[in-house]
């Protein structure tokens, strides 16, 4: 008999994370590595956690994520975001609390971009009087 699983899509900036969240003891894979050892910061960790513990279900679910493009930051992002997504699938009554805390919501900073003239998006050469 197949098992339940939950699916949620996460972007932030140029990353897209695919979540899948299967019944469990709170296991977190990224890319078929553990949590731990695919992201070195904390800050990062928690992020990627914190769906979970906002909706007391961190021993009730394994997470399965597969994340590409951007950077450490975005991936983490991508990935609550997905993580929040798939929550609202297996359960409806926990959409007021994820709301709240702003995880439904796509973050839409990206990068600007760059213009004539100009080194960067808004950095301009450098100016001498001689």
């Amino acid at each position: 008999m197949a098992q339940v699983q939950f699916y949620g899509t996460g972007r932030r900036k140029k990353s897209v994370a695919r979540v899948r969240l299967v019944p469990g003891e709170g296991k977190i894979l990224v890319n078929n590595k553990d949590l731990e050892g695919y992201f070195g910061l904390e800050a990062l960790k928690i992020m990627v956690r914190s769906p979970l513990q906002i909706t007391d279900t961190i021993n009730k679910f394994d997470v399965i994520a597969k994340v590409e493009g951007g950077g450490f930051t975005g991936q983490a992002g991508a990935i609550r975001h997905g993580i929040a997504r798939a929550l609202l699938e297996a359960d409806r009554e926990y959409r007021p609390v994820l709301k709240k805390a702003g995880f439904l919501i796509r973050d839409p900073r990206a990068k600007e971009r760059k213009k004539y003239g100009l080194k960067k998006a808004r950095r301009a050469p450098q100016f001498s009087k001689r």
